[in-house]
């Protein structure tokens, strides 16, 4: 096979069991090939020029989405990080894995892959769904830090055309996000599977097989009459390096997540292939949104792969669409970074109102199925999601909610009923949240005196006081202003004291306040507030409600 067959046969999608034997020996060229392929235009791959970003409209009106976080970590159902843990000696993963699979050295996690089927994934009954919940936006996870591509991928044989589903997942979802009229983006995770991964060069401690190293430790030849002949371990699993210092703690990865601390550090055909496999994913299906599952970019401050990276997406969005319409999505940023994409928390909120769009990324229940979760009935209820989202988009940002999906790509009876019921709320409520923007204050109210800070990427989702019907928060469109309060008041009349006379938040007068899904209320205007009368019959969703004041 000559270079030029080769690079002709990934670009039109041979699957890379025909090419693997192949793929060593032309590395070099691909990853000249990728970097031919960044777009030029004003967007240069350093910080300073980051900053010229701009947040599209079409993000900022959107202000709900809903994400799939599924892959083949998903299909034990065992919740999160199954990938490392089923490799940590003793764990619930452990135990589980070598119950269903096998031991670590010879079934690991490519064993799973296998097994993974996806068998009832119908991506356009769930896209509907979640459009009918009130989502604007659809994101599907590309690849963890499982380091599989739910993809098409002509960087990483080890992709979801080739095993497992043998379907390509993102071009599912993309193509039902289209039908639907949803904004479409995918999560990348993969950066880390270098230090992720780390477990799987480990052996028992104990036992029978103690001493005898996990599947990280094999290579191609070892898959001789395997399911997975042809395909290279280290492909997968990339662990052709000396172990970080203190990887015999399971958790130590947290405090190497920005790879200091004694991490060690990819090297550079692995930042290489990152950059090749990121580049060939928006290249193929032209994603709306990127979310990074990383503190600022990707393999950032090792490597400027994530900035290149950023400067072409950039790019090539104002090339395709005559103006910038992407999104990134970072961790921990700084200030300035704050000005080069758009900064994701997890599962926590912001105290204060933004001065630029964020947004938060929370999960129903782990972010990887957890079958007992729904067995013991522990997700997240609505009026908790319609809550969370009130508050942050008051404060300038955006709800991303993952809905946990099973192996067999659905999701479950309590699933369906929290994101039916939270549509049913939207129904007459989302005008809202929708296409508005944050009032001068974001709200009022004793909750918010308690919300404590954020702790490293987020994690702040539960602090804090329940809201009570003293609390209220504020949106606008069009001059009109909304109040949304957080209880139904069971005794009295609903006041809110932002809305006094005199006062300057508020100075032009109201004549009129209307409860949305409902009728013109009676109200008063006076020194201590706006004393507004509800309804003696309350909405059957009480637990918030929108008053439009004009």
């Amino acid at each position: 096979m000559k270079r030029r067959d080769l690079i002709k046969g990934l670009s039109i999608g041979i699957p890379s069991i025909f090419l693997s034997e192949k793929l060593l020996a032309f590395d070099s060229v691909l990853n000249y090939t990728s970097e031919k392929r960044l777009i030029k235009g004003p967007f240069k791959s350093n910080w300073e020029s980051l900053k010229q970003y701009k947040t599209p409209e079409w993000f900022r009106d959107a202000k709900f989405g809903i994400w799939a976080h599924w892959g083949p970590q998903c299909q034990p159902e065992e919740g999160d990080w199954y990938a490392r843990l089923m490799y940590n000696e003793g764990s619930s993963q452990y135990n589980f894995h070598v119950k269903k699979y096998g031991h670590p050295s010879k079934a690991g996690f490519k064993e799973v892959i296998n097994d993974w089927k996806a068998e009832k994934w119908n991506p356009d009954q769930l896209v509907e769904l979640y459009k009918n919940a009130g989502a604007k936006y659809f994101v599907g996870m590309a690849s963890h830090h499982d380091n599989f591509d739910n993809y098409n991928s002509k960087h990483q044989p080890w992709n979801s055309v080739n095993m497992g589903p043998k379907k390509d997942i993102i071009g599912g979802w993309a193509k039902a996000a289209k039908k639907h009229g949803l904004h479409f983006g995918v999560s990348v995770h993969a950066a880390h599977a270098w230090s992720f991964y780390e477990t799987a060069q480990r052996s028992d401690k104990k036992g029978d097989l103690k001493g005898v190293p996990y599947d990280g430790n094999l290579t191609k030849k070892d898959g001789k009459n395997k399911w997975w002949q042809g395909y290279d371990p280290k492909d997968l699993y990339a662990q052709n390096h000396k172990l970080s210092e203190g990887s015999e703690d399971v958790g130590s990865i947290h405090k190497q997540w920005d790879y200091e601390n004694g991490a060690t550090v990819p090297d550079k055909k692995y930042c290489d292939n990152f950059l090749n496999r990121t580049i060939d994913l928006i290249d193929q299906y032209n994603p709306d949104l990127i979310y990074f599952d990383d503190t600022a970019l990707p393999l950032w401050p090792i490597s400027d792969v994530g900035l290149k990276i950023a400067s072409h997406y950039y790019n090539q969005s104002i090339a395709k669409n005559g103006k910038l319409q992407a999104v990134i999505n970072g961790k921990i940023l700084n200030e300035e970074q704050r000005k080069c994409m758009v900064w994701d928390i997890e599962k926590g909120r912001s105290d204060r109102l933004e001065p630029f769009e964020w947004q938060t990324c929370t999960c129903l229940g782990s972010w990887h199925y957890n079958k007992s979760i729904f067995e013991k009935h522990r997700y997240k209820n609505a009026k908790t999601v319609i809550h969370n989202l009130i508050d942050i988009v008051s404060k300038n940002g955006n709800l991303l909610l993952s809905v946990p999906v099973k192996g067999d790509g659905t999701i479950d009876s309590d699933e369906l009923a929290v994101v039916t019921e939270i549509g049913k709320w939207m129904q007459p409520n989302g005008e809202g949240i929708f296409g508005t923007r944050p009032w001068r204050i974001f709200g009022e109210g004793p909750a918010q005196k308690s919300q404590n800070p954020l702790k490293a990427q987020g994690f702040n989702e539960s602090d804090g006081k329940a809201f009570s019907e003293l609390d209220y928060r504020f949106t606008q469109k069009g001059g009109v202003l909304y109040v949304l309060g957080m209880a139904w008041h069971e005794t009295g009349n609903a006041i809110i004291t932002s809305l006094s006379t005199g006062n300057s938040l508020r100075p032009e007068p109201i004549s009129k306040v209307e409860l949305l899904g409902g009728s013109s209320l009676q109200f008063e205007r006076t020194v201590n507030g706006l004393e507004v009368e509800l309804p003696k019959n309350k909405p059957e969703l009480s637990y918030a409600y929108v008053l439009k004041v004009t």
